[in-house]
């Protein structure tokens, strides 16, 4: 199995509480990988570490072979909570500005754009764009140098339905381009369509990881997972 990213037991704890507790992700390359789980099970945590937002308390994390470095982050692409957006400025003009932040090619910004199938918005402000557009336009930021896994946390929170088909084909896409995704979210259903394995967390703990298969009743398994950790957190 030629794996992207791995962490082996990776833990993070805050003022003596266990947010994260000896999860071991296993990330196929050119694959989705949902992370699914309730509100508050650890996700978005374990998206920052990946990202360097949080640093691990202890475990180890491993990018494309070697061990994760803060230079990896060249490499991987996050979009996290809401895209950082100036609102006052165009689609062009908000990927402008990142470039000669990063020192990217001004050629990558009609690449990205066409991408995300914002091409066409013209001058219009970012501020007016919907939440579907927004969150393309922050995938469409998180692309621009060209990274090899990119990491979304819940991003068709609060879409419509045609603006979460629209997200989810745009998802689909990715690993035919050589782009590794990992995906978090809460909802069943969602990760079930898009992704290609799974992995549940509930508590911080990681319940189970597998690829995804029609056979597979994932239902009763992510409710056995959640139920056994509530169990166990009740005790």
């Amino acid at each position: 199995m030629d794996m992207i990213l791995k962490t082996t037991a990776l833990c993070k704890s805050f003022k003596g509480q266990m947010a994260v507790n000896n999860v071991s992700l296993n990330i196929q390359r050119n694959s989705i990988y949902g992370l699914l789980g309730p509100n508050g099970a650890g996700k978005s945590t374990i998206l920052k570490m990946i990202t360097g937002i949080l640093r691990p308390t202890s475990g180890a994390i491993e990018f494309d072979g070697h061990p994760w470095s803060r230079a990896d982050l060249e490499n991987i692409g996050a979009l996290i909570e809401m895209p950082p957006l100036y609102e006052n400025l165009s689609a062009y003009e908000n990927l402008k500005a990142r470039t000669l932040a990063l020192g990217l090619p001004e050629s990558r910004i009609k690449q990205v754009l066409g991408i995300v199938q914002l091409e066409n918005t013209g001058k219009k402000r970012a501020g007016h764009f919907s939440l579907g557009m927004k969150q393309r336009l922050g995938i469409a930021l998180a692309l621009l140098s060209q990274p090899k896994l990119l990491i979304l946390d819940e991003p068709t929170n609060g879409l419509d339905p045609i603006g979460i088909q629209d997200l989810r084909e745009l998802i689909r896409s990715f690993p035919q381009k050589g782009i590794t995704v990992i995906l978090s979210s809460h909802i069943l259903s969602e990760v079930e369509q898009i992704a290609d394995h799974i992995g549940i967390i509930s508590a911080g703990h990681l319940g189970y990881e597998n690829e995804i298969h029609k056979n597979h009743d994932l239902e009763s398994i992510f409710m056995d997972v959640v139920g056994a950790h509530r169990e166990r957190g009740e005790k």
